[in-house]
């Protein structure tokens, strides 16, 4: 039997595609095995966001070759799409794959020749199929993929083509079997998951998938993946504040809090307008998880400018932030602008937004203590007798209990929060 190991880098979106990945290997015969043993294929799914991530990516591809000389080495994700020449130059790689041929990866892997795909303008978008996953208490379900919208710093559009959806019926079937195959919980993933079927005939929105999803289902628990300000809707806001099977976790990108920055990245909404949206949020759900990203020295960055970042973000009701130093991506807008920031001066100010995220973190934790959490059980430490899970605003949660409250959701209440942890005694 041959075996096979998968390394995943970037959002969640490749991840839902590298376990659709593995389940594909598997039904074909394959044995999965961890990215650290010998296999005879190693697959990794890039990500593409960053020169950092790229640079991980080739990484990777070198380290396979060092477990396994004899292997065959595949590449597929944004970078192969984006930059599938820098990839077919590596003497290590075999087989580089587009974002679309991931449909086919088990078949192609094998390939007796490079493959290089292309993203295209496809409308019709064929959902890679799951039932099963790897964590076997939450899952995530793609509905989405693609990009319109081709702001200044971003790379996404030209690795994942335009936006496409998943029909409802395809999204309730793909809900329903991984509800009949033990999962409590689905994170709805995508690209650009607020234009969620506006591309359709007919059209359809995310509020009324997320409805059909609450009628049409039995699924316990659904998690949101990132929304964009400009379409987080007073409708969705009230679908989710009115609902306990929605999880109060929210990521909503801000990118910087200097509307002049936010005009030349072509970001569509106003500092103004998303910090209504979030404390819209937090007087509607209280105990709300919100985070969000937000890019160091932009092209131009005044210090003033991110200054006003700083400001901004320490006032908002903000439990984390994704920081992303500025990354110059070839084929966007921003690599042609001036004022480009020298790497010392991005570093600077990536450190000081996460020093501001480390605060704001552990302000949300502490305000967590004395209250009560519905957590998600997903492991168990038999040595201790303490078991591991995630609540439904996201937090990191562990108690006394045993193996069989895995993939039960137990009522909690906070005792003490240890770093990023909360510690907890049954309700």
């Amino acid at each position: 039997m041959k075996r096979v190991a998968i390394a995943t880098l970037g959002c969640k979106t490749n991840q839902f595609e590298s376990a659709a990945m593995t389940e594909q290997f598997s039904k074909a015969g394959y044995q999965i095995v961890d990215f650290t043993e010998t296999a005879d294929i190693y697959v990794v799914n890039s990500c593409s966001v960053t020169a950092r991530t790229d640079s991980e990516t080739r990484r990777l591809i070198r380290r396979a070759r060092r477990l396994n000389p004899h292997s065959r080495i595949v590449a597929t994700g944004c970078y192969a799409q984006v930059s599938p020449e820098e990839l077919t130059r590596m003497p290590e790689v075999d087989v580089v794959l587009g974002n679309i041929e991931k449909l086919d990866t088990a078949l192609l892997a094998d390939a007796t020749e490079d493959r290089i795909g292309a993203a295209g303008d496809d409308r019709q978008f064929s959902p890679l199929q799951l039932t099963s996953f790897a964590e076997h208490t939450r899952a995530f379900l793609q509905v989405q993929n693609g990009c319109n919208t081709f702001c200044a710093y971003c790379i996404v559009p030209f690795a994942r083509g335009r936006s496409r959806s998943v029909t409802a019926r395809e999204v309730l079937e793909g809900i329903r079997r991984l509800v009949d195959n033990g999962f409590r919980e689905v994170v709805l993933t995508g690209i650009h998951l607020g234009a969620y079927g506006l591309e359709l005939s007919p059209t359809a929105s995310l509020e009324n998938l997320i409805r059909s999803i609450l009628d049409d289902t039995s699924l316990q628990r659904l998690r949101i993946g990132s929304v964009d300000p400009n379409e987080f809707s007073a409708e969705l806001l009230q679908l989710c504040a009115g609902s306990p099977r929605i999880c109060h976790h929210f990521h909503i990108p801000l990118q910087s809090g200097s509307d002049s920055v936010l005009e030349r990245m072509g970001r569509p909404y106003t500092t103004t307008q998303y910090s209504e949206l979030l404390h819209s949020i937090g007087d509607s759900m209280p105990d709300a998880f919100i985070g969000t990203d937000v890019i160091a020295g932009f092209p131009g960055e005044t210090e003033e400018e991110f200054e006003t970042t700083c400001r901004l973000i320490e006032a908002l009701p903000l439990a984390d932030l994704h920081v992303f130093p500025y990354s110059k991506r070839p084929k966007t807008r921003a690599a042609d602008m001036p004022g480009h920031h020298p790497p010392a001066v991005i570093k600077e100010r990536a450190a000081r937004l996460r020093a501001i995220a480390d605060r704001k973190k552990a302000a949300f934790l502490e305000k967590s203590i004395a209250t009560e959490l519905d957590v998600l059980v997903q492991h168990h430490d038999q040595s201790t007798g303490i078991v591991r899970g995630i609540s439904s605003n996201y937090i990191q949660a562990e108690f006394a209990g045993s193996v069989e409250d895995i993939n039960t959701e137990c009522r909690v209440i906070v005792t003490a929060i240890d770093k990023e942890r909360a510690i907890c005694r049954r309700r």
